[in-house]
């Protein structure tokens, strides 16, 4: 019988590690570790940690390659990242500042048919990100 079974930490592969580690950082108030380096397979990483202790962890390695990000269109896999940050008026002040900061925003502010008050916009790196109330 499984016991207390919940995502621990989700990953993502980028470029500029350090951009993506400001980003989070920046917007989401996340708290970051000391980067972990291994220098024999030319690995950094990352783990953001969320206020309820969610864990987003940022890896850059050489064998990265570009893949479906080169649009805002939708494609298989993963689809986004939720990070809830409070209410109604949170969601639409920080859409705003992240888009006076020339982030793309694929979707203001509204109400949506599952009863989520959200936003829609890409990371430095085109990730989906929804910014919930």
């Amino acid at each position: 019988e499984l016991k207390k079974v919940f995502i621990e930490h989700v990953a993502i592969r980028v470029k500029n590690i350090e951009k993506m580690r400001s980003f989070y950082q920046k917007y989401f108030n996340c708290i970051s570790n000391e980067k972990y380096t291994n220098k024999a397979k030319q690995f950094e990483s990352y783990f953001l940690v969320f206020e309820n202790g969610a864990r987003l962890e940022l890896i850059k390695a050489p064998d990265t390659t570009e893949d479906f990000k080169k649009n805002t269109g939708q494609s298989s896999g993963l689809n986004h990242i939720a990070i809830r940050i409070g209410d109604k008026d949170s969601v639409d002040k920080l859409t705003e500042k992240i888009q006076k900061d020339g982030y793309t925003i694929l979707e203001k502010p509204r109400e949506t048919g599952d009863g989520y008050y959200e936003s829609s916009i890409l990371d430095p790196e085109h990730n989906r990100i929804e910014i919930i109330a």
